[in-house]
């Protein structure tokens, strides 16, 4: 799989303070890429350099193979950012503002109109063409920003937190919108502050902390550094001792023990054993109520690398 964007001991200054440090970093064709870093850890000042928004003051951004500084119209062609902050003018329709930003991207004409339109029937807002954004809500104009992103097809695309602030269902339909993006062949960078977002949507998640990536890899390989274990809670009808040496003899059950009503058993997170331990309990005629299966979350994870939360 061939690297969308290449990143190489980027750094930025702001005089004596150092925003971004040394960092290095690819994200690969077809991903949804999680970006995730406090406020504060250089996440948007990468996001800035990388859409030529920022001069760095070292290193090297590479897109889909060429120097972003060398080839600036090429990578503003195959770009498209949607920002935190609301790029839409009120004044104007939802079809002028499409257009206008495709404009910028060199469509004209007929070709134009037809991406304008497609990009406006994509995110929900076909019948919206004539309306002016200051009538829409929260949701509606987040989904316009979306519009205005996509409209020239660029390749990659950066969201920075495109759910803040809005309620569920938009939320779930700008989610939905970005897997379609993906299955259409964009890849993706996307920040937010909503840990469960990025845990449903992103194939592989970079955590940023002081302007350096202390952790990255797949959901799964992140969990993996905080611990190898997992935890089962399962609870009981009675109180009194269990037969649990049949327990601690499955394979990857490491504890056992009865606390109240529920049983705890802590096994390695690899190992699928849930189905055994069920069973074994059943031909020990255990009566069952609850069944609680728990491993570390991305937010756990995030916490405890970074020694804070996501939203500080």
């Amino acid at each position: 799989m061939s690297n969308v964007l290449e990143i190489r001991g980027l750094t930025k200054k702001f005089g004596d303070f150092i925003a971004v440090d040394n960092m290095t970093l690819n994200v690969r064709e077809g991903e949804i890429f999680g970006f995730l870093g406090a406020n504060g850890a250089g996440k948007s000042t990468t996001i800035n350099m990388i859409a030529s928004l920022l001069r760095y003051t070292k290193g090297e951004i590479g897109l889909l193979g060429k120097n972003i500084e060398k080839n600036g119209k090429f990578a503003k062609m195959n770009i498209g950012i949607v920002p935190q902050d609301l790029a839409i003018y009120e004044d104007m329709t939802a079809y002028e503002n499409v257009s206008f930003f495709a404009g910028l991207y060199g469509l004209r004409g007929a070709l134009l109109k037809e991406r304008t339109e497609e990009a406006l029937e994509f995110v929900g807002l076909g019948d919206k063409h004539k309306s002016f954004p200051k009538n829409f809500s929260g949701g509606m104009k987040r989904r316009l920003n979306i519009a205005c992103a996509i409209a020239h097809r660029p390749k990659l695309i950066i969201m920075d937190e495109p759910t803040v602030g809005i309620d569920p269902h938009s939320r779930n339909y700008i989610l939905n919108s970005v897997r379609k993006l993906n299955e259409m062949g964009c890849t993706i960078i996307y920040t937010s502050h909503y840990m469960e977002e990025v845990e449903e949507i992103c194939t592989r998640i970079a955590i940023v902390d002081h302007g350096k990536v202390i952790a990255e890899g797949t959901k799964e390989q992140l969990k993996a550094i905080i611990t190898d274990s997992k935890e089962i809670w399962i609870g009981v009808k009675t109180n009194v001792s269990l037969p649990i040496e049949p327990l601690k003899g499955i394979q990857g059950v490491d504890s056992v023990r009865l606390e109240e009503h529920m049983l705890k058993i802590v096994s390695k997170a690899e190992v699928g054993n849930l189905n055994r331990i069920i069973q074994q309990l059943i031909k020990d005629q255990v009566e069952i109520r609850s069944v609680e299966e728990q491993a570390p979350n991305l937010e756990t994870v995030f916490l405890t690398l970074t020694g804070r939360n996501l939203r500080d």
